[in-house]
């Protein structure tokens, strides 16, 4: 690793040293559903809503068989609820149907079901089966552009593969977390607590703000 990276990744284990994953989940099948059902809303949120949902529907056969309005009603206080109650009833069905109830272990198998993206398929990875990946949501992605990791233009798969260039498969999922949780607790997107920030000498958006005043 180069300097810079050291300096981040040393600041990171000082600042977040047991960041782990905020969804609660009990095994494969209920952090599948979670992690589907967390895009564009908060990992809180989602935690209100999935002890009712799991258990109402406990496993893959059961969720499999929901009526989408039962569902939605459960999960109505998420994003996109409609489409993420539609696609998680037929991801249940496609564990069912393709993979014996069970999550799979790879990434191929993994994209392919229904609201499973880039991301939720790195997560899922890098969380269950400890893969050298690095799942990149929006906090992710906003700290790596910041700390010129990446490029403003790059899109999350670029950011992807830019940071696990730069990052030893061996750290990366605590990479991820450390990155997710320093996103949602210091570098956010509105008013980051830049004041305190060992990393701030080499963060554009610290930079641009001091040029403005």
């Amino acid at each position: 690793m180069d300097k810079k990276i050291i300096n981040i990744c040393n600041y990171l284990d000082n600042i977040l040293p047991n960041a782990k994953c905020e969804l609660i989940y009990h095994n494969d099948f209920e952090l599948l559903i979670a992690v589907i059902l967390s895009a564009q809303t908060t990992d809180k949120k989602v935690n209100t809503v999935t002890p009712i949902l799991f258990k109402n529907y406990p496993n893959p056969q059961e969720l499999a068989k929901a009526k989408q309005k039962d569902v939605e009603q459960i999960i109505k206080i998420l994003g996109l609820y409609k489409n993420k109650a539609k696609n998680i009833i037929s991801c249940a069905e496609e564990l069912v149907s393709k993979y014996d109830s069970k999550v799979p272990s790879n990434f191929d198998s993994l994209i392919s079901l229904s609201g499973v993206g880039l991301k939720t398929a790195n997560v899922v990875l890098g969380e269950l089966f400890n893969y050298p990946v690095i799942g990149v949501d929006t906090h992710v992605e906003r700290v790596a552009k910041r700390l010129n990791l990446a490029r403003t233009n790059d899109k999350p798969y670029e950011v992807e593969k830019k940071l696990e260039n730069k990052i030893p498969p061996q750290n990366r999922v605590k990479f991820h977390h450390q990155m997710i949780h320093f996103g949602r607790y210091y570098c956010l997107a509105r008013n980051p607590k830049c004041a305190n920030c060992e990393l701030k000498t080499q963060c554009k958006y610290y930079q641009k703000i001091n040029k403005l005043k």
